[in-house]
């Protein structure tokens, strides 16, 4: 083999090579993603809710979440990409994709046993993370792709700093809008909540797409997402709770806030040397 035909068969491992390290960093910031919104969340709820079924339930959200993302992906970022669609075909794609997802979690939340334990809540919180963590890594593959006509394409710091801000933006933008459906629910209030979800799933669907080219374009999102943050807290995920369970939930929420506080506020002594 002469050395031109080396370096022919080098150039294509090395792009496979970079291709999968990507891959596999963009898979990473999605799981970030669940991380903060699990550890900002769920993880308080220990011992209050089955978290086995909140497992089930963040799977069941990779595996729709891919689906879902790969439709947006094929419906709107490709069509974006090539010029072929305008802001109305993208939003009207958005929406279809919203109806659907609203109409998945309707229906997982729905079911008859999960309404009997009222864990609807939290098992929607965590299929909204799974939902959201391959959203986001689906659009870190695309921004981490130096073909993408944005000029913020490519593998960068700055890149990685906008696709962890889009992971948590996705994650949480989900998971509150599933624990929100997964609390009317137990109103019982399904038929409002599904069209007003889906009209929001499809505003975030396009803000996160958008972000790509335009990372401002997150501070819609973010913002709403503070604004439903207490609301989703204090009582859309504790709403599945009984009087008593929700009082200790509370008290329980409130005596780890002061831990918190009273850690960090502790005065540290200094190290003594024992040869002193």
């Amino acid at each position: 083999m002469s050395e031109a035909d080396g370096l022919k068969c080098a150039v294509p491992w090395r792009s496979m090579a970079t291709g999968m390290w990507q891959t596999q960093a963009a898979f990473a910031i999605g799981i970030i993603g669940v991380f903060i919104g699990w550890r900002g969340s769920i993880a308080k709820m220990t011992g209050f809710f089955d978290l086995s079924g909140s497992v089930k339930y963040l799977l069941y959200g990779i595996v729709s979440g891919m689906l879902l993302a790969s439709a947006a992906d094929t419906l709107i970022l490709s069509g974006i990409i090539t010029e072929q669609v305008n802001i109305i075909t993208a939003s009207s794609y958005a929406l279809l994709i919203a109806i659907c997802e609203s109409a998945f979690v309707l229906f997982l939340l729905g079911r008859p046993r999960n309404v009997a334990l009222r864990a609807s809540p939290p098992f929607g919180w965590t299929l909204g993370l799974g939902i959201g963590a391959m959203q986001s890594s689906v659009l870190a593959f695309r921004l981490f792709d130096e073909e993408l006509n944005s000029s913020l394409s490519g593998f960068s710091m700055y890149s990685v700093a906008i696709c962890l801000l889009i992971s948590v933006t996705a994650c949480t933008g989900h998971a509150v809008l599933a624990s929100y459906q997964g609390a009317m629910i137990l109103e019982p209030r399904r038929l409002g909540p599904f069209f007003s979800t889906s009209i929001l799933r499809a505003a975030l669907l396009i803000s996160l797409i958008l972000s790509i080219y335009t990372p401002l374009i997150l501070v819609a999102p973010l913002t709403a997402i503070i604004a439903a943050w207490a609301p989703s807290q204090e009582r859309w995920l504790p709403s599945g709770l009984t009087p008593a369970a929700r009082q200790a939930y509370r008290r329980t929420t409130r005596q780890s806030e002061r831990h918190r506080i009273a850690s960090s506020s502790r005065t540290r002594g200094s190290m003594i040397d024992e040869q002193e």
